[in-house]
């Protein structure tokens, strides 16, 4: 180790210890235990300098030990070193860069794909909701956050990445090599399914989603539908506001979300009746892809007993992130805030349960677990459901029965 890590490790310990002491009537009158794990983390870092086998890289420890700190808070939070940050900035905050198309969290440890967008390379290259990354260009997922992901999974268009992925069901990790692509805005995909029952999907939201669902609603209205299956199953992208602003073009009162953090003032997001379009009878699809925006959306569709929630419950990933710069040119991305249900539910922590749960069948041996989960999945990002879907087929059966339905 060189002379100036000692000197800095000796400088370190003494101001935690120093911060400690201090504190130390504070932390047992006032309940507060920050300065006992300050303690124990300076005697943790001391004994890896003085017992460790080799003479450790304290940069290396330092920056491994922010990583995990990060890591432990929430799966959207992480820590980015200068290298990162800077590859962040240059590859994920360009749409220029190609990508491949999903939208990532982590789960079991490792970074799991929530959903993907249609006709992305991630579909193409045979992907499913729910897969597990072990490994991103080589590099295990097990210490990785989602924004070090997000970089690793953005270059330029025509290049490839490779992923090693673990599947339910499946025995060994397989590879999977995909195609950077500048990708384009998903389409809302409509269809009248049986005489008066209008179905709409909804792949992800962008910043015009609101509005466009605004114009098919009318369309809907105008060619006679007078029931509407609405399909956020595997829908996890977007900006927050565009799931408000849908859920306002079906609700004429009530709460539809709360946005609090502990140095976020509480917002409520309400109905407004002069912005309805749609008053008659819905169902809403979800998916255990289905997150961000179109949780908000079903939550409050739900909550305000509007109609009813079909299929599994969601992720779990509404909430709000904040990119903060450090000196060093590292930053990290926190979560300061979480959205609530209209019962007061965080959507982080719980989900969205749906109201008419359409699960498989129980399992009888795990050869049975992939065919089942093929049965119940959605149909793949950018196509329409199949007549056999039983997620809309239990959706349509409650439409059509006069007691299942909600007033507006």
């Amino acid at each position: 180790m060189s002379s100036f890590w000692k000197k800095f490790v000796i400088v370190l310990s003494v101001l935690i210890f120093a911060y400690a002491a201090v504190g130390y009537v504070r932390g047992n009158s006032g309940g507060d235990k920050s300065y006992v794990s300050l303690t124990v983390y300076s005697e943790v870092l001391q004994h890896i300098q003085d017992d460790y086998v080799d003479a450790p890289d304290i940069h290396k420890v330092t920056v491994g030990a922010l990583h995990g700190l990060l890591d432990s808070l929430d799966p959207q939070s992480s820590y980015l070193s200068p290298l990162e940050y800077t590859d962040y900035k240059s590859k994920v905050d360009d749409k220029s860069r190609g990508q491949v198309g999903v939208f990532l969290s982590k789960r079991f440890g490792y970074v799991v794909v929530v959903s993907m967008l249609p006709d992305s390379p991630a579909v193409k290259a045979g992907l499913r909701d729910g897969d597990l990354f072990e490994t991103i260009a080589g590099f295990s997922t097990t210490q990785m956050s989602i924004g070090q992901a997000q970089v690793l999974l953005t270059g330029d268009a025509g290049q490839t990445v490779k992923v090693e992925v673990i599947r339910r069901g499946t025995q060994q990790p397989f590879d999977v090599t995909m195609t950077y692509a500048k990708l384009q805005p998903p389409h809302l995909l409509e269809e009248t399914m049986q005489k008066d029952v209008a179905y709409l999907r909804v792949s992800a939201f962008e910043p015009d989603t609101a509005a466009q669902i605004r114009d098919r609603l009318q369309e809907f209205q105008r060619q006679g539908a007078k029931k509407l299956i609405l399909d956020l199953r595997d829908c996890a992208s977007g900006p927050m506001d565009e799931g408000i602003d849908t859920a306002k073009l079906f609700l004429s009162s009530g709460t539809i979300t709360t946005l609090k953090g502990q140095t976020v003032s509480p917002q409520t997001f309400s109905a407004d009746a002069s912005k309805v379009v749609w008053k008659e009878p819905m169902s809403v699809l979800i998916s255990s892809g289905t997150a961000g925006p179109a949780e908000i959306l079903a939550s409050a569709i739900a909550d305000n007993h509007r109609g009813d929630t079909v299929g599994e419950t969601t992720f779990g990933t509404a909430s709000q992130q904040k990119i903060i710069n450090l000196d060093d040119g590292a930053a990290i991305i926190l979560t300061v805030a979480n959205y609530f249900t209209p019962d007061g539910k965080s959507i982080p922590k719980e989900g969205v349960a749906p109201t008419v749960p359409v699960v498989p069948q129980q399992l009888q041996s795990v050869a049975q677990l992939n065919q089942d989960q093929d049965q119940l999945a959605p149909p793949a990002p950018g196509q329409l459901p199949s007549a056999d879907d039983p997620v809309v087929k239990k959706a349509i059966e409650i439409l059509q029965n006069p007691p299942a339905q909600k007033a507006a």
